[in-house]
C-alpha cells in the first residue's frame, strides 16, 4: 500500500491509532483493486504464460527449460511492481496442483475428489 494511502485506513482502538501497511481484503473494493493491480502487473503474460486469480499465480509450460524462462518473466514483473512473494506459500515446478477446487495436471483439469465424494 502506498505510504500516502495508509492514513485512509486508520482506525482507533483503546491502545491508539493504527494504520494498515498492506491492503487488507476486508476493505471495500480491496479484492477488485488487487486484481486490477495483478492484471496490470502481468499484462501480456496472462493466458500465454500464466493465469492469475487474486494472489494465486499459476505459471504453465510445456517443458522445464521453458518453465524456468516463464517463471523468470513473472518474477521480474512482480519485482518491478514492488510486490513480494511469501515463499512459505509458494510451490515451484510441480507437475500437479490443487487450485480453486480443481486438480490441474498435464492430463487436464478435474474436480478435487472431496468435491465429488457426495455425488457417489
Amino acid at each position: 500500500m502506498a505510504e500516502a494511502d495508509r492514513q485512509k485506513t486508520a482506525f482507533i482502538t483503546p491502545d491508539g491509532l493504527y494504520e494498515f501497511n498492506v491492503m487488507p481484503f476486508g476493505l471495500c473494493n480491496a479484492p477488485a483493486t488487487f486484481e486490477r493491480l495483478m492484471d496490470n502487473t502481468l499484462r501480456g503474460l496472462k493466458w500465454s504464460v500464466c493465469l492469475c486469480y487474486l494472489d494465486d499465480i499459476v505459471v504453465f509450460s510445456p517443458d522445464f527449460p521453458t518453465h524456468l524462462l516463464r517463471l523468470q518473466l513473472v518474477l521480474t514483473c512482480l519485482t518491478n511492481a514492488g510486490l513480494q512473494l511469501n515463499l512459505k506459500k509458494c510451490r515451484f515446478a510441480t507437475r500437479e496442483l490443487s487450485i480453486l477446487g480443481h486438480i490441474v495436471s498435464k492430463h487436464g483439469v478435474r474436480p478435487e475428489p472431496c468435491k465429488t465424494a457426495s455425488n457417489r
